[in-house]
């Protein structure tokens, strides 16, 4: 039976080009996002639900806007698809920025959230049960043309894999370390280049059959 996959994240979920000039929409083709490497590997239907600028924490982005909340707009995606069989979360990339001045313990404590939400009686009863893959993003890199937004970002995203490590086990969900994967461009230091979709699509194709 075909499994229904919906991948829940950001502007690297979305398939957003290393940023050359700021303020320009782009996206990466069909063939080269990783959700769809991933469901070319599985075989899978996929709902791509990658937002760029979403936030893991439930807060509000003074430049970007409230519906970036990762919380809502989780709850929004569960309840618009389905059933689905297995959810992959991949935020936290946009938690880093200086703005929002959160600890890497605080972008954790959004993820225990969102996995709160994810695994909570309520979803889980609307879609029948679904398994769940926890993807910690790769660090970022202060530099390119997006460097000031994410000041003091690149200390903050190294201390995540290990408290995200945790939470998958706690809540007993799949784990994928990406950085271990992938890195990001060093264009703008937060997104990923065809070469790294394509490595992720893989990995996670793989971590999805292992759960």
């Amino acid at each position: 039976m075909t499994q229904t996959i919906l991948t829940f994240g950001d502007s690297n979920t979305h398939g957003t080009p290393p940023i050359v000039t700021r303020g320009l929409y782009a996206r990466h083709d069909a063939t080269i996002r990783w959700p769809q490497i991933m469901a070319a590997q599985t075989g899978c239907t996929l709902i791509e639900e990658g937002l760029p600028g979403r936030t893991a924490c439930p807060v509000t982005d003074p430049e970007m806007g409230a519906h970036m909340n990762g919380h809502l707009g989780l709850r929004i995606a569960l309840e618009s698809h389905g059933p689905i069989d297995v959810l992959t979360l991949m935020l936290g990339t946009n938690d880093c920025k200086a703005h929002f001045g959160l600890t890497p313990e605080g972008i954790a404590a959004g993820i225990a959230g969102l996995l709160a939400i994810a695994c909570g009686d309520v979803m889980q009863t609307r879609h029948g049960g679904f398994r769940t893959l926890l993807i910690c993003p790769p660090p970022v890199l202060e530099q390119g043309p997006i460097a000031q937004v994410f000041h003091g970002g690149a200390a903050r995203s190294q201390g995540l894999a290990p408290l995200y490590a945790d939470l998958a086990r706690v809540w007993h969900v799949g784990f994928l370390n990406a950085g271990r994967n992938i890195a990001v461009s060093p264009q703008d230091g937060v997104h990923y280049d065809a070469d790294a979709h394509h490595t992720l699509g893989l990995a996670v194709a793989q971590a999805i059959a292992a759960l």
